[in-house]
């Protein structure tokens, strides 16, 4: 296993980038809840000289990058923005991974599993798509971007890449899938991959802690439907809850860019964190666990 940067927990200092964005608010509270040291930034990745300021300002034992440009509403706004996406998803992440790497600086990139497709070889209930195998989906310039950027940053001995999809967290922010699909009109049926944080956002936390790099299918093990999400939420969280369904076909009518369905292999995370004496949940259990957590928080 590869590693960089490993530290005594007494000597870690954690920087965020994109300090202000949803998965880094999470990052940041469970980092204060274990004691460890940790500031945030909204410094532009793309601005050398700024990154190389605030890195020398907080000396940081590692870096959590998780910022980068998704689109608002969707990626969809990506098509008509391709330049601001090259600037931030490309420039910006390579320029604070090698800013990193040149300040002996252990790097985490939040990335995307959203570069794949469903295809004969991985069909939807076969074979999921391992770290290795290469991106197959171009249907959206962000995932375009994305793949490219994930092959030039393994050439970086100080990067660990953690391929999230469809993240979720035990609320309804704006930014996690269930809100978005419990707030369409119709959603498509199809199984896939999921990131639930409350899970795995303590994982990034100790793989980073460890100084290991390469990439990693940063998802709950399994693949989850659409309407399987759906029940589970109406049954725990909101049991008025409703929702239609259309077809992909359907839906492409109504999009400007195509988008990512798949299943990502997780064993090598699993692996990874029983050294730790960590369990991965599935995805199902993860998901009922998750809406059981909101549904005691008075989430509605």
């Amino acid at each position: 296993m590869a590693t960089n940067g490993t530290k005594s927990a007494s000597d870690k200092v954690f920087l965020i980038w994109g300090g202000e964005g949803w998965v880094a608010g999470h990052l940041k509270e469970i980092l204060q809840q274990q004691g460890e040291k940790v500031s945030t930034t909204t410094v532009r990745m793309e601005n050398r000289e700024a990154v190389i300021a605030e890195i020398e300002r907080v000396k940081p034992t590692h870096v959590l990058n998780c910022a980068g440009c998704t689109g608002r509403p969707n990626v969809d706004w990506c098509e008509d923005n391709k330049e601001q996406v090259i600037r931030s998803n490309v420039i910006g992440t390579l320029n604070l991974t090698d800013c990193c790497f040149l300040k002996n600086v252990h790097c985490t990139v939040f990335a995307t599993g959203c570069i794949y497709a469903y295809d004969k070889n991985h069909p939807p209930g076969g074979e999921g798509y391992l770290e290795a195998d290469p991106a197959n989906f171009g249907g959206s310039y962000y995932s375009a971007t994305k793949s490219k950027v994930e092959e030039l940053m393994t050439t970086y001995s100080n990067c660990l890449i953690l391929r999230l999809r469809m993240p979720v967290s035990d609320d309804l922010h704006p930014r996690s899938f269930v809100t978005k699909i419990s707030k369409y009109d119709r959603v498509v049926n199809i199984p896939n991959s999921n990131t639930i944080l409350h899970d795995l956002l303590p994982c990034a936390i100790q793989l980073a802690s460890a100084g290991d790099t390469g990439i990693y299918n940063f998802t709950n093990p399994g693949a989850i439907s659409h309407n399987e999400v759906l029940t589970l939420f109406k049954k725990h969280v909101r049991p008025d809850f409703e929702w239609k369904n259309f077809s992909e076909e359907e839906q492409s009518k109504i999009l400007k860019a195509g988008r990512s369905n798949c299943e990502l292999n997780s064993d090598k995370l699993a692996k990874r964190m029983k050294e730790f004496g960590v369990e991965v949940k599935d995805v199902h259990t993860a998901y009922d666990e998750c809406f059981q957590r909101m549904k005691a928080n008075g989430v509605k």
